[in-house]
């Protein structure tokens, strides 16, 4: 059915309402939330479905026939999504080794972009999207909804006219609840999945259900621990609230697995520090993932302290401030904001200006959680240098981490 449905692809049309027609790359997780967010948009709708996994994408399909009575097409092979002449854009919710040479695909091809977070699995392909992003003048927009929310542009503006003083540090939390994924060993791969594209850019190996559908978040070939997973938003928020729109100078990281004894690559437990010694400012980050506190009500988001107080951000559209030796209420709100909604606006003007979350925020964001991990595999301080993203020194072992050896012919180019 789905090269039925790929043949059938080549005859769509461009809908006569001008809808953004878009394809969403990725339905398993987050691929479902983009759906339910596109539909919701006046201007555009999701014309194509796009996975290596024949069954899911069937199943998925169904499941939009039902609720949006029409059917979808589908396809198993992302570059032929990007071939369809009639497909204006994609959303890219595949696992985080492919959403830069995705990207950069797509913007090749003439489409905008939507790319989940982590932005890029590591720091070359961040610099990567960027270009590409510019030369073929797309609308990128990076995954990070916290830029959308009302209550926290609010919050960032009361940082910047000086609410809780002097800001001089961030700190990211993601204390999520993340059991044992136990041991899996290897087998053949499902008739029904597509096995070599959905390693993609990866190096081969034999197909394990450890990686398979979310699970691949905890090994470093395709994911980035859950400081490069729900860590991403909070990156941003430390950036964004922060004020600094470059990579730090010096940066530690520690922790490692403590509790569980299962297949899991990336630490469990891991705190990060980003030190700007010119900005006079640090962001420290910490990723805890089973039984701990909450810090001020939160344990999803971030703290900003300032020389009269101290700012709470939970989750994704809250705030709270603290004023003083007494921690004083101050001022403080919730509001949400349609970060999908953001998107198709800049789609339509063409202007990068409108963007919440532009394809930079990918880069930087994504870049500090790499650069966070980066030190913990090699288990020391590293000396990095923003203007050139590089590590100082001549050090070619993290150096080397910056990228990876890429897979004929899934390979992120250096020339965009």
């Amino acid at each position: 059915m789905a090269s039925a449905a790929t043949a059938a692809a080549s005859q769509l049309k461009a809908a006569p309402s001008d809808k953004v027609r878009i394809a969403v790359l990725g339905v398993n997780g987050r691929g479902k939330d983009h759906i339910k967010g596109i539909m919701s948009q006046p201007d555009a709708e999701v014309a194509m479905l796009c996975d290596p996994d024949g069954e899911l994408l069937e199943k998925r399909a169904g499941e939009f026939e039902k609720t949006y009575g029409k059917k979808p097409f589908i396809e198993r092979d992302l570059r032929r999504v990007f071939e369809n002449k009639e497909i204006d854009a994609v959303t890219i919710a595949t696992p985080n080794h492919w959403h830069a040479l995705a990207t950069i695909w797509a913007c090749q091809h003439g489409k905008d972009v939507y790319v989940e977070k982590p932005g890029a699995h590591n720091v070359f392909e961040g610099r990567k999207m960027v270009e590409a992003a510019h030369k073929y003048k797309r609308i990128v927009q990076h995954g990070v909804q916290l830029r959308s929310s009302e209550a926290l542009q609010e919050a960032v503006k009361l940082l910047r006219d000086g609410v809780i003083g002097d800001v001089y540090m961030a700190r990211g939390l993601v204390f999520r609840w993340r059991p044992s994924i136990g041991k899996k060993g290897t087998e053949t791969a499902p008739a029904t999945l597509n096995w070599d594209t959905w390693q993609g850019p990866a190096q081969e190996r034999a197909f394990t259900r450890r990686l398979v559908h979310y699970n691949w978040h905890w090994h470093w070939d395709y994911g980035n621990g859950d400081v490069g997973n729900q860590g991403i938003h909070e990156t941003d928020m430390c950036m964004w609230g922060l004020g600094v729109d470059t990579l730090p100078n010096k940066i530690t990281s520690m922790g490692g697995k403590f509790l569980f004894d299962d297949d899991k690559e990336t630490p469990e437990v891991q705190t990060s520090l980003y030190h700007y010694p010119d900005r006079k400012k640090m962001i420290q980050f910490e990723v805890r993932h089973w039984m701990t506190n909450r810090e001020d009500g939160a344990d999803v988001g971030n703290l900003f302290y300032g020389s009269k107080g101290y700012m709470v951000i939970k989750g994704y559209d809250t705030f709270e401030t603290y004023l003083g030796q007494k921690r004083e209420p101050g001022p403080k709100g919730k509001k949400g904001g349609d970060h999908f909604a953001n998107w198709i606006k800049a789609i339509k003007s063409r202007k990068t200006t409108d963007q919440n979350g532009p394809v930079e925020t990918a880069h930087l964001a994504s870049s500090l959680a790499h650069l966070g991990n980066i030190s913990y595999r090699l288990g020391r301080q590293l000396d990095f240098d923003p203007a050139k993203e590089k590590f100082n020194g001549g050090d070619a072992e993290a150096n080397a981490m910056l990228s990876r050896k890429y897979r004929k012919p899934f390979i992120v180019p250096e020339k965009v």
